[in-house]
Parts: structure tokens; sequence; C-alpha cells
């Protein structure tokens, strides 16, 4: 009898349980710090928010956003990280053991596993362009942010910046690749508010002997870095949406 082929978010799983187990997960910290940092302060988190860290990975922007909204007057902040890889949650777990504000989820961005209008923020790091369906990740991200909740989309593929498509060939899963203005477009046919795209250039410096086997040379790796990752910004309306007509958990 033939095997059921996989899933998409099976292949997903499949491709980046891989990548946990050779430490790509932590490796990503090395390689996005600089924009996500800069992109989190623009998130102007306060304690007591509850964010969501959608393809949270080994966890290491989780940690950030935790420490910004722990105790405060508003209560005990909350971080959620999820991902499509369960041994990326499991390694999450295991590097934030000393943090009581976060709790990981193993799950898929097309049929988040939560509650609706929960999340004040989310934040999403080099992962979205993975989305198999980019529309319905996009209606579970509406679910369940609370109304005026903001998102943050932060991706490096995308192709205004020509250098990124460089690394397109070397991946083993299919991914998106679309226009800022055709992100925008994407969000607003979604009902998001105060739609944004922006760039943030990575200011890391690269060393000559950098190797790298992403780009074609590491000149092309500096300009990847100057034109800078996509950061998506927009806005939930101030309504509640309702409970959907299908089981999430």
């Amino acid at each position: 009898m033939p095997e059921k082929p996989l899933s998409a978010d099976e292949k997903l799983q499949q491709e980046f349980n891989r990548w946990a187990a050779e430490g790509r997960g932590e490796e990503m910290e090395r390689h996005h710090l600089d924009i996500t940092e800069k992109t989190i302060r623009l998130m102007n988190l306060r304690p007591g928010e509850r964010v969501l860290d959608l393809g949270c990975g080994s966890g290491w922007a989780t940690r950030l956003l935790a420490r910004l909204v722990g105790d405060g007057p508003e209560g005990f902040g909350q971080v959620v990280g999820l991902d499509v890889s369960d041994e990326m949650v499991r390694r999450a777990r295991e590097a934030s053991k000393d943090f009581e504000n976060i709790l990981y989820v193993w799950g898929s961005a097309q049929q988040l596993p939560w509650e609706e209008n929960f999340f004040d923020k989310v934040l999403s790091v080099e992962s979205f362009y993975y989305y198999p369906d980019q529309d319905r990740a996009l209606m579970e991200l509406f679910r369940v942010m609370a109304p005026r909740g903001r998102l943050f989309i932060l991706i490096n593929l995308y192709s205004d910046n020509k250098y990124s498509l460089q690394w397109v060939d070397k991946l083993k899963v299919p991914v998106h690749v679309r226009s800022a203005a055709e992100y925008v477009e994407l969000l607003k046919k979604h009902a998001f508010e105060n739609v944004e795209a922006r760039r943030i250039p990575d200011d890391t410096p690269t060393p000559d002997n950098y190797p790298t086997q992403s780009f074609r040379s590491v000149d092309d790796l500096r300009a990847f870095k100057r034109e800078g990752g996509l950061l998506l910004m927009a806005s939930k309306p101030d309504l509640r949406t309702p409970a959907p007509g299908y089981t999430i958990y």
C-alpha cells in the first residue's frame, strides 16, 4: 500500500526538524538579531501585553519579547511561541526554562491553536514566506489578535531585494516571493488597517573572509543587508472576531 503523501505542513515540519538537529535555529539568532531588535523597538511593547511569536524556531526572539512584557501595572505579560517544527519547540522550551511568562506551542499558522481576540501584538521573523497558504495564515492571525492589536511581519525574502533571490533555489521547501506592494495589498484584503511596509537594513559588519554559501559573493551579501529586510506592519480594526464554526484545538 503506497504511503500517504506528506501535507504542506508536514513537509515544513520535516525540513525544520532537520534544521533544528543541525543547530540552525540558534544560528538564526546570529543572522537576524540586528533587524529583529530594530523591529522589536518599533513594536512599543509594554509590561502586561500578550504577544505571539509566530514561527518562533528555537525561541531566541520569544525570549527577547518576554523580557519586555513581564510584570507591570497592567499585569503579567505573556509570550506564546508557536512553530510547525516540534523539534524546534522542544529546543525552545529547553532554552527558556528560566522564563515564567513563555509558553511554546507546536502548531500550524494555517490553524492557530488559540482563542479569538487574545494577542495585543504579533511578531513573525523570517517565516511568513514559508506558509503554504498565506491567506489562511492572515485569516487566523486576524482571528487571534485583540481589537486594535498590532501585527509585525519581518522577512528577508521578497522580490524588491534582488539579492535575496539568490538563495531561493537552495531551499528544500516551496516559498512565496512577493513584492512589498503585493504584501501590502494582501494585508489590506484581509481587513487589516494602517498597513505599512518599510525596509530594515542590517548593520552587522561582514568581514572580507566571511564564508557564504547563500550568496554569489561577500559583496552581494553586503548589498543584501544594505537593502534590508521587509517589515510589514498592520493593525486589526477595533472589533471582536466571533468564534469560528470549526474546532480550533
